[in-house]
């Protein structure tokens, strides 16, 4: 079982991953237990944070790691918030601020209007220094809803409507959710490459 840290101490993330990555070997262990600090998210893209983060914890635990970054764009919003879909309500706001305030901004705007996608992207790193990271991606297209829903899940889940699903993100049980999200799309394309990568290790 190959060991990997995962920069981050978001225990949906890490239930998520280790969910899709163990069936292939990779043992996915949060940096937490190093008491490795979050690193500042200074990039302007989802690419360039999750270097940024994947570095930190490589750097400071000495595994290979994986990082991701990902958010919520809203097409009304002109793709914000974007990089800053976790610090939307502020610096010192959490998940139910941040769909308050995302659910006021867009009050009023008709639902065809409402068009959203999550975007998330995924950088593993074999080493602090390594000069060619493995990056994928996922996009999962919605809308936002009027109002929340559902009890699921993390994050702007509960605001997230599916209208082929007629439901929210976080009405939906995990092994869907896995299927269809995001994080499942970019997760399952970097279990290819790493597959791929221990295969010839």
């Amino acid at each position: 079982m190959k060991r990997i840290v995962l920069a981050s101490g978001n225990p949906g993330k890490i239930r998520e991953l280790t969910e899709l990555l163990r069936p292939i070997g990779i043992d996915v262990v949060p940096q937490s237990l190093w008491q490795v600090e979050e690193c500042e998210e200074t990039g302007l893209t989802f690419v360039e944070n999750a270097i940024l983060k994947a570095r930190n914890a490589a750097r400071h635990t000495g595994l290979p790691a994986l990082a991701d970054d990902s958010g919520i764009e809203v097409d009304f919003l002109r793709g914000q918030p974007g990089i800053y879909s976790a610090r939307y309500s502020g610096p010192d706001g959490n998940d139910r601020m941040n769909n308050e305030k995302l659910l006021a901004t867009l009050q009023g705007v008709p639902s065809e209007e409402r068009g959203a996608r999550f975007r998330c992207v995924m950088v593993f790193l074999e080493h602090a220094e390594d000069p060619s990271p493995i990056i994928t991606e996922g996009h999962w297209e919605g809308r936002v809803a009027e109002t929340g829903s559902g009890t699921r899940g993390f994050g702007y889940d509960s605001v997230f409507y599916l209208p082929e699903r007629g439901c929210t993100a976080a009405e939906l049980p995990n092994a869907e959710k896995n299927r269809l999200s995001h994080r499942g799309q970019a997760v399952r394309a970097m279990a290819e490459r790493l597959g791929r990568r221990l295969e010839h290790a």
